[in-house]
């Protein structure tokens, strides 16, 4: 090789690979600091493409579960609700069952309708109260107040957009053959029950289909023929309208099972696509600090050698040198 002071071939290479290098440890270190091998499109642009879109759908059925869960809330609140609603149609029948045994009261019959009119208050505070976020599966309508907005759910089950809806149980009573007395479109829970009748939505009830208005110390002619008190009847009354309730808490177990497995299934789905991303953009550390070493000790290696190469002019004044 022939020395020359215009061109410094061993120079030339020795920059090229020290370039080469610091490109490649640019690349490394910032592997390492981002924990990503495709952190630009720069990197792979098919694979941060596909990430892109992935990570897309990760964003999308985060919001499917978050609907999911609002769904869980609505329905285990109307549960809640329609479990203790039970439990007062309970106590309804047992005061019922007394009514029947002081037919020739009119004192104790006033004060047993009052009692019961005060259990039929309870059942619409509670069908009321039983609101989420706007959404109450027991209410008539949205006039009951307590901001209610909707008396039925819709709620998204799939990236697809793919949708699902739960109808408000409201008009499934009221619609229940099983009820022999029942109140119009979206009026409140105990006349749906066919407990009261001509009741105002967002009102408590004044009266109840036993013996009518406050202090009335008569039983309704509905169970009273010429004086004969048919007590069977008013107890049947009750107990169709727990029959009512019951199939509402098994629709609704039947909605907690579904929107659980569905629960579920999402967060699997969400695994899966962020596993999914991070297979295509997630660094191995350890093959990148292996590489982080190399790279260094090239570096080194490199700068060395540019460094020799760098002296070899200055060993051309050595030949004129007397």
């Amino acid at each position: 090789m022939s020395l020359s002071i215009n061109t410094n071939t061993s120079a030339m290479v020795a920059l090229e690979t020290l370039n080469a290098t610091q490109t490649e440890l640019s690349s490394t270190e910032n592997a390492v600091s981002t924990g990503l091998k495709v952190s630009t499109a720069a990197d792979n642009p098919a694979a941060f493409g596909i990430a892109a879109q992935m990570s897309g759908n990760i964003a999308g059925q985060g919001a499917v579960n978050d609907g999911l869960s609002f769904a869980s809330q609505v329905v285990s609140s109307t549960t809640s609700a329609a479990d203790q609603i039970i439990s007062v149609l309970h106590k309804i029948q047992s005061a019922v069952t007394t009514l029947g045994d002081n037919q020739g009261s009119p004192t104790s019959i006033a004060g047993i309708g009052d009692e019961i009119t005060n259990y039929l208050t309870q059942i619409d505070t509670i069908a009321r109260n039983a609101t989420t976020n706007g959404v109450n599966l027991l209410s008539g309508g949205t006039s009951d107040g307590l901001s209610i907005t909707a008396s039925s759910l819709n709620y998204v089950t799939g990236l697809q957009g793919d949708t699902a809806t739960i109808t408000g149980f409201n008009s499934l009573i009221k619609n229940d053959a099983s009820v022999k007395v029942a109140g119009a479109g979206g009026t409140t829970m105990t006349d749906a029950l066919g407990l009261s009748q001509s009741g105002t939505a967002g009102q408590n009830p004044t009266s109840n289909i036993f013996t009518g208005s406050a202090g009335s110390s008569t039983i309704s002619s509905t169970f009273n023929t010429s004086g004969t008190v048919n007590v069977s009847a008013m107890i049947s009354q009750v107990q169709q309208a727990i029959t009512a309730m019951t199939d509402v808490t098994d629709r609704l177990g039947a909605n907690t099972q579904l929107l659980s497995s569905m629960s579920s299934y999402g967060a699997t789905v969400s695994d899966n696509l962020t596993a999914g991303v991070g297979a295509l953009t997630d660094a191995d550390m350890a093959a990148e600090s292996a590489k982080l070493t190399s790279l260094q000790t090239k570096q080194s290696l490199a700068i060395k050698s540019l460094t020799i190469a760098n002296g070899q002019s200055q060993n051309i004044l050595s030949l004129f040198q007397g």
